[in-house]
């Protein structure tokens, strides 16, 4: 239920719930250590039972992981396999082609079909196409990191709470339990407004 999507410098790493296809947790920061440590320690406190976790091959993940929830987890990796044919051009920027997938058990009793990293990958794509700032090759980038961190906030909350999905024929927030209707963009921006007020009144 874990993915990294990276633009520029600042990568947006993501956890997805398989059933709900909810986002439980994401983390805008550097590829390091120590942000894949904040990260999955954010994950695991936004969850209350075992779960069956799948990650890439990134090299952090077997320690992070049971640093956060020792071993009450089913764990497992799969660290895709590509090929290097030395691409020219635009296609200099895209990974070679996966030529094969390496799925093995880190903590637990994770089952070897559910070691996939596959509805990440989708919801990868779903942020490129919702999100013209994510878009390869253009100047629709965002400026300052802030700004990143609006709009992927906002991409979010819309993608949880407002847009049906497709399959589930509602919401991942309905689908998990968390509300009973489709939420529209007026009262995530009422939301909004309630969060930026409660912040000025603690300034005050």
């Amino acid at each position: 239920m874990q993915g990294v999507f990276g633009i520029g410098d600042v990568w947006t790493w993501t956890a997805i719930d398989a059933d709900s296809k909810l986002i439980v947790s994401y983390t805008l920061g550097d590829r390091t250590d120590v942000t894949a440590r904040q990260f999955i320690q954010d994950l695991c406190k936004r969850l209350a039972n075992r779960v069956h976790l799948t990650s890439d091959g990134y090299r952090p993940y077997p320690t992070a992981v049971p640093e956060a929830f020792g071993k009450e987890i089913d764990y497992g990796m799969l660290k895709k396999i590509y090929s290097n044919p030395g691409k020219e051009g635009a296609g200099r920027y895209s990974p070679g082609e996966c030529c094969g997938a390496q799925r093995r058990k880190v903590i637990g009793k994770p089952a070897p079909a559910g070691i996939s990293t596959s509805y990440v990958e989708r919801q990868n794509l779903t942020m490129r196409m919702s999100m013209r700032r994510f878009t390869r090759l253009t100047n629709a980038f965002s400026k300052n990191v802030e700004n990143l961190g609006y709009a992927v906030a906002l991409h979010f909350m819309h993608y949880n709470f407002c847009r049906i999905h497709q399959t589930l024929r509602v919401t991942p927030a309905m689908e998990a339990g968390l509300t009973d209707r489709v939420w529209t963009p007026e009262e995530i921006a009422a939301l909004a407004d309630s969060v930026d007020k409660s912040q000025l009144a603690l300034a005050a």
